[in-house]
Formats: structure tokens, C-alpha cells, sequence
């Protein structure tokens, strides 16, 4: 099985090793996605566990991206947000194994969360990511604007402190 779909709570449930696995290679890679050098593979299944949960409570969807009949790929679409914020929602924590880098899967999940999101009915997309990051290009090229940037703002694994970039498109 090869391709990008979202999980239902059950099958999040049962994959949270698997994408706790995409995670604990993403921080290990230098990515700054809220985790620090050392993040174990217990802690980051703790956070999908969450995660699931979030799922289950319709707060969010969950996408994962496979190759090769392999989750290497995740990102979410975060829906749990205040009243008059109903029209929106953030794009989250995609990630994408190291070992599938290159295949076009950071793009098709993109893709799957903004066909979502239009589906919910949302107008409005909004994500962070670190300056000068590929994702930062990908997010771009995709269409998303620029809304601004913040200096050191988050840290990198190694603790060292990077700017972030706050992008949103309309859909």
C-alpha cells in the first residue's frame, strides 16, 4: 500500500508506534517540530496517543503518508478551535521519514489536509515552520503567504534558537 490517507481513531490507535517512529527520526534529523535532542520513541508515542485521542474527539484528522506498504509520513489538520474561528484551521506536525525524503510525500499530504479542510468547509489555513527549512520553500511554492516572522522563536533539538516563519493561505 503506497499513498496518503487519513487515519480513523481505531487505526491511529494501533499505529502509534509507527508514527512516533516518523517522529523520534525527524527530531534526531535536527527538525524543530516542538522536540528536543534525545526525544524517545515512549514520549513521542505518548504524543500521538494524544494525538489519537484528539482524533477520536473530532478536534483533528490525521494523515498519514505510506510507501511501500510503510508509514513514513504524518501530518494533522487541527480543527478544535474557538467560536469565531470556525471558518479556519491549522496545518500541524507534518512530517516525513528521512529514509522517504525526495518522493513528493511532504507535497501530497499538503495536498490531502488542504482537500480536507476545504471538504469541512474551512476558508482559511494557517502553519508555522522554521525559517530558511525546506518546508519553508514547500509551503511557499504551495501558495502560502507569508504573514511574517519571529526571531528565535523556537529552538532547534540541539537548543539552539531559529526564527519561524507564520504563513496562511485562503481555500
Amino acid at each position: 500500500m503506497s499513498g496518503i490517507r487519513p487515519l480513523p481513531y481505531e487505526e491511529a490507535r494501533r499505529r502509534v508506534s509507527e508514527l512516533a517512529a516518523v517522529l523520534v527520526d525527524c527530531v534526531a534529523g535536527g527538525a524543530s517540530v516542538s522536540f528536543m535532542a534525545g526525544y524517545s520513541q515512549g514520549a513521542a508515542e505518548g504524543f500521538f496517543s494524544r494525538v489519537a485521542e484528539s482524533v477520536g474527539a473530532g478536534g483533528r484528522v490525521l494523515f498519514a503518508a505510506f510507501a511501500d506498504g510503510r508509514l513514513v509520513g504524518t501530518a494533522q489538520l487541527v480543527t478544535d478551535v474557538q467560536p469565531n474561528q470556525l471558518h479556519r484551521a491549522d496545518v500541524a506536525k507534518m512530517l516525513v521519514h528521512r529514509s522517504a525524503r525526495g518522493l513528493g510525500l511532504g507535497k501530497a499530504l499538503l495536498a490531502a489536509v488542504e482537500a480536507e479542510a476545504r471538504a469541512q468547509g474551512k476558508t482559511l489555513l494557517t502553519l508555522d515552520t522554521m525559517s530558511g527549512s525546506v518546508a519553508e520553500k514547500m509551503y511557499s511554492a504551495a501558495g502560502y503567504v507569508k504573514a511574517g516572522i519571529i526571531p528565535d522563536y523556537a529552538a532547534f533539538p540541539d537548543g539552539s534558537l531559529g526564527p519561524t516563519t507564520f504563513f496562511y493561505k485562503a481555500i
